[in-house]
Formats: C-alpha cells, structure tokens, sequence
C-alpha cells in the first residue's frame, strides 16, 4: 500500500515585507530568463559545453536562493519556534539543510 503524502500548505507567522518579496521574486524571474536562454540555446543548436555552463550557472543562482530561504527561514519561522518551546523545529532544520546540499 502506497504511503499517503501530506499536502499540507504552511503559512508564516511574519509575512516578509514587501522589499522581500520583490527580491525574492527579482532572483526568482533571473532564473527563469536563464532557463528561458538555455531553451533557445537547445533551439539553436548550441555547443554542449555552453549550455553546460549555463546550466551551472542556473544551478548556483538556485541553490542561492535556497540559501537565502533558509536564512530567511532559521531568523524568522525557527527563532520563533525556538523561543516557544517547540525543540523538535531543529529536526525539520536538518533535513531541510540535507535537502539543500
């Protein structure tokens, strides 16, 4: 019997500010331009080692931005967890960290 995933949506306790956001979603829409050149590298039959390099590139910007959440995440949600009691949030940390490697 296949096991169940919960689909469960989770909200934060502090919305990120507006300033947030829009860099979040600044580095967000790079990324997708980067995946969008890589596209119409494959459409013009571009070297491999090019795109293979501009794959790198999309991967680091990526795993940036993961970084930049987790930061975001450990300062805001965890520090506020932390602070009411609740010490099995540093499990969720772990393997939040593992997934990001």
């Amino acid at each position: 019997m296949p096991k169940e995933s919960c689909e469960c949506i989770h909200t934060k306790h502090t919305p990120r500010s507006d300033k947030q956001l829009k860099q979040l979603q600044n580095r967000l829409n790079r990324i997708s331009g980067q995946l969008g050149g890589i596209s119409k590298m494959l459409e013009e039959n571009r070297y491999c080692g090019d795109i293979l390099i501009q794959v790198a590139a999309v991967e680091s910007a990526l795993q940036s931005f993961g970084y930049t959440i987790l930061q975001e995440h450990l300062e805001s949600c965890v520090t506020e967890e932390v602070q009411n009691g609740n010490q099995q949030i540093m499990e969720e940390v772990i393997a939040l960290v593992k997934k990001l490697k």
